[in-house]
């Protein structure tokens, strides 16, 4: 009886068939993990030496952080690339792909430009630097890195937070550390029977003895808004950005034990 009446023959032939390409498969998906590993070591290890050597140059913490990262992202392209071609796709269908893509690369593309752009706008313009404590695009934090297309801030509760440079750039950006000093508000409410003269000189000699509140500007402590049940102090002392938020609590403290003491809280 022949044996290719039960189509065993085929079987064979199929199961060599997929026996190679799994070895031909399986060889190339471990030299792509091996290229990328090997790859973002070499990587890492030109983004250091870039650094250092444009810091030996004397150039600016932002200017270096944002060209190393340049160099690491064209860098990992390339290795994306080099992969690729592990797998036998040439780098010209690249242009066909694109072009069958049409309308969602070209804005795909579209928005990676516009924040590349943000960015350079951001060096040039310097709006803020590393280290500025700021608010950018609905976000308070610390500023670690202006990076390719995103500026990355550290918030008050030690959040990493990456906000794209497009929505920095188009939106407001407050820097808190490039004015010598920043006004502390804090408001209270007393009864209309207690006397506000002397409740504000109270206040403001209290005030005056929190550490680093400035002398001047002159520390403010008066009457804002008046109310129905009683009036709203406003106490307004100053101090270097860098202690506005231990002064902002000492003056909350501060206040709210005086006005207790004193027996005119609402």
């Amino acid at each position: 009886m022949n044996i290719d009446s039960f189509g065993l023959g085929n079987l064979g032939n199929l199961r060599d068939s997929a026996l190679q390409m799994l070895l031909y498969f399986g060889a190339r998906i471990l030299g792509a993990i091996l290229l990328w590993l090997i790859g973002r070591w070499v990587i890492r290890l030109i983004v250091r030496i870039s650094r250092r050597g444009l810091r030996v140059r004397h150039l600016d913490t932002t200017m270096v952080a944002y060209i190393a990262s340049s160099i690491e992202v064209i860098l990992t392209l390339l290795l994306m690339v080099a992969i690729l071609g592990l797998f036998g796709i040439e780098t010209t269908s690249f242009a066909a792909l694109f072009a069958a893509a049409g309308v969602a690369i070209g804005v795909a593309w579209a928005g990676l430009l516009s924040h590349f752009a943000a960015g350079v706008f951001l060096l040039l313009i310097r709006p803020f630097k590393l280290g500025d404590s700021v608010t950018i695009g609905g976000y308070t934090g610390t500023v670690k890195e202006i990076g390719f297309f995103g500026t990355t801030i550290a918030t008050a509760d030690n959040v990493l937070t990456i906000v794209p440079n497009n929505k920095v750039f188009g939106e407001t950006i407050q820097n808190y550390n490039t004015m010598p000093y920043r006004r502390v508000d804090v408001q209270v409410k007393i009864g209309y029977k207690h006397d506000p003269l002397m409740t504000c000189s109270q206040l403001k000699t209290r005030i005056s003895h929190i550490a680093n509140v400035l002398s001047l500007p002159e520390i403010m402590v008066d009457i804002v808004k008046l109310e129905e049940t009683g009036m709203i102090l406003a106490a307004r002392p100053s101090c270097r950005p860098e202690h506005y938020e231990q002064v902002m609590l000492d003056t909350n403290r501060v206040v709210r034990l005086a006005l207790f003491e004193m027996g005119v809280l609402v």
